[in-house]
């Protein structure tokens, strides 16, 4: 086919980008910087009407990444990347005359702060969603749902805390904090939560590509399925970077309180740079979120292909072979290890 994917510079896009590449589809990437990728390429904002217009023009599908995901900004800019960007997405498919269009969304648009247990994807909720990110993302969310139709087959996908060698986002942060003796654990560290690893989430994208059109109009959560005690899961992340494991506990209460003022105080001064806690990541931190992925599995015809172990033994490895100064540097998708493990 031929696959327009957008938001191709980050870690997760260009794992997807790359997954259609292999697979010998005709891929065509749009984001604001070179990607590097043997494919075509434009280059520009996704929220212009032009440049997504001609990035669209001849496509089959497209592959809607590209996104605003920091946890710092004004709301203009979370709606102009994410809401306008969307829309604009989705005019250029109808006007082009695409014919599926995947949405890649956050489990955040139905997380309204308390416990996500084993449940499917609820329905986007922008006035109950924790931030201006995860807003953004539900009131995208529900524009390009609404724009399913028998022309155009919509399908939003939901990968929930993807993480993998390169990342800058989780893995980045988390290592960053841990070096510098700053990653408390958040209530008991006993709360469940899934976690994707990167590989995973590309291969269920690339799928997703696939189903849309039989499967369409609807919201799928995707995981790895291993519901894991996130203080495990910190400290298999630290461990594999080689960083102290997080000993030091905050009760939720305080870590929400302190988030509260963080966020007032980034308000009122307009700083960018990462706030060392939000009341979104307290929660996110001592609340389980894991889904049920049998939904996801059967609409994409995917399975999970690593497993959190193996996930963790290969960043392990990327960090033995990487500079320390590549822990903020941009991602880029590492050849895989061998040999893989085998599907669940």
């Amino acid at each position: 086919m031929r696959v327009l994917v957008t938001g191709a510079s980050g870690m997760l896009g260009r794992a997807t980008a790359t997954g259609l590449l292999e697979r010998g589809d005709e891929v065509t990437v749009l984001q604001r910087r070179p990607s590097g990728l043997p494919c075509a390429e434009v280059l520009g904002d996704v929220a212009d009407p032009a440049v997504v217009g001609r990035a669209v023009r001849g496509q089959d599908a497209v592959l809607h990444l590209a996104a605003k995901v920091d946890v710092t900004g004004p709301w203009a800019e979370y709606v102009t990347a994410n809401v306008d960007g969307t829309r604009t997405v989705v005019d250029a498919c109808r006007t082009a005359d695409v014919g599926r269009l995947v949405h890649v969304s956050s489990p955040s648009v139905a997380h309204a702060g308390t416990a996500l247990a084993g449940v499917g994807a609820g329905p986007a909720d922008p006035a109950r969603a924790r931030g201006r990110y995860a807003r953004s993302k539900a009131m995208a969310e529900l524009d390009v749902l609404a724009a399913d139709s028998p022309s155009l087959a919509v399908l939003a996908v939901r990968p929930h805390l993807v993480w993998g060698p390169g990342d800058t986002q989780l893995v980045g942060r988390i290592v960053e904090r841990a070096r510098a003796g700053r990653l408390p654990v958040i209530g008991s560290g006993a709360a469940l939560i899934d976690t994707t690893y990167v590989d995973n989430a590309a291969a269920a994208l690339v799928a997703a590509v696939d189903a849309c059109g039989p499967v369409h109009g609807e919201a799928l959560v995707v995981s790895n399925g291993e519901p894991r005690p996130v203080a495990e899961v910190l400290g298999r992340l630290c461990r594999a970077a080689g960083v102290p494991v997080p000993r030091r506990r905050v009760p939720f209460g305080a870590a929400y309180a302190v988030g509260a003022a963080v966020e007032g105080i980034w308000a009122v001064t307009g700083r960018r740079q990462v706030p060392p806690i939000t009341r979104f990541l307290a929660e996110q931190l001592a609340t389980a979120h894991w889904f049920d992925q049998r939904r996801t599995r059967t609409a994409l015809g995917w399975r999970p292909r690593v497993g959190l172990d193996e996930g963790f033994s290969r960043l392990r490895t990327w960090y033995l072979r990487t500079p320390r100064s590549a822990d903020t540097a941009p991602a880029q998708r590492p050849p895989t290890p061998s040999p893989a493990a085998p599907a669940p």
